[in-house]
């Protein structure tokens, strides 16, 4: 049985294959073959498609029209939100050909979701200060249920607080 073989055949707890650990390569420039790297199955591929292509429509559709129709009365910082989502809709568009290596904007998308709805939201919610803007904004950010839904939790932990990390020099 070769490498690719025994790939397909292990099976983690949580349903995901994870690959063998391979020998290391001597150099250390060569992208990481397929069995030295842990997989999701394609459904959890698809499943994070999802993911990019909710985030990606609807930026593109509150966005966009911002960006393109740009008015130089607009506030600078509003601006700048808007071509930064606008931006960030176009790399989730690229998530629908590589999910795995855009994962981390996926989280990154949840991170700062989560981290405003609990610094900002929550205690607005609590003391009773909710306008129709904030109204808006927590609705608009706990949307992101939905993206938190489709990252694979075991996997990006694996790889982004377990494994070894990128070398400084």
């Amino acid at each position: 049985m070769n490498v690719d073989e025994s790939l397909h055949e292990r099976i983690a707890a949580d349903g995901d294959p994870v690959a063998v650990a391979a020998p290391s390569s001597p150099d250390r420039t060569a992208p990481p073959r397929a069995a030295e790297v842990a997989e999701l199955p394609l459904w959890r591929l698809h499943l994070m498609r999802v993911g990019y292509l909710f985030m990606g429509v609807g930026l593109a559709v509150v966005k966009w029209p911002l960006v393109i129709g740009y008015d130089q009365a607009m506030p600078l910082y509003e601006g700048v939100v808007a071509v930064l989502l606008t931006a960030m809709s176009l790399l989730a568009f690229l998530g629908l050909r590589y999910p795995v290596r855009l994962l981390p904007m996926l989280l990154f998308e949840t991170l700062w979701k989560l981290i405003w709805l609990s610094v900002v939201a929550a205690p607005a919610v609590a003391s009773g200060n909710v306008d129709q803007t904030m109204s808006e904004m927590i609705f608009s950010c706990s949307l992101v249920v939905v993206i938190a839904a489709v990252i694979p939790w075991r996997y990006a932990w694996r790889q982004f607080v377990m494994a070894k990390g990128d070398r400084w020099r």
